[in-house]
């Protein structure tokens, strides 16, 4: 896709003035320098099974009392199929005459290469599904007192998204 007719569709919630930003770095061909600069190096959260040690540590640390998480793995169909960065699901299912519920966190696998600052923003989302089921003031309070910076992590990583529509090509 040409940078001249790029959609802003990652970013279409935000306001005209940082929208005008973004198209004129986009317009010279400076996002991904942008971003390159403001992260200048990705993760190293590798595998899932360092992907699973990740998530566990955050939740340990802000979610002690929260249901368990039973699997975290990296997904390759997430964001192509559902156009998300990744998913909290639970399965239900019937044990000893009990509802129990096994909580799986996927991640888009386009981030395993990415800043731990995304990695990071988008844990922090799925986590705070755990204990809050809509994207309500709650939700977002929670995802805050757990990564202050969220919002802006978001923002970034709609860049990020915006400029893998651009050319293609992952920037770490």
């Amino acid at each position: 896709m040409s940078s001249s007719h790029v959609q802003l569709k990652y970013l279409s919630a935000y306001p005209a003035h940082l929208l005008s930003q973004v198209e004129r770095l986009v317009a010279e061909g400076r996002l991904a320098d942008h971003l390159r600069q403001r992260y200048p190096a990705p993760h190293g959260v590798r595998t899932d099974k360092a992907l699973y040690a990740y998530v566990q540590d955050l939740k340990t640390d802000y979610l002690r009392n929260a249901e368990p998480v039973s699997k975290v793995a990296y997904d390759s169909k997430i964001g192509i199929v559902q156009q998300a960065l990744g998913l909290h699901t639970a399965i239900s299912r019937v044990q000893g005459g009990k509802l129990k519920a096994k909580h799986e966190i996927r991640i888009g696998s386009v981030f395993r290469d990415a800043p731990p600052e995304f990695l990071r923003m988008i844990v922090v989302h799925e986590l705070a599904h755990l204990k809050e089921k809509e994207h309500d003031k709650a939700f977002y309070k929670l995802c805050c007192w757990m990564e202050p910076q969220y919002h802006q992590f978001e923002f970034d990583v709609r860049l990020y998204l915006t400029q893998l529509d651009i050319d293609g090509t992952h920037l770490w």
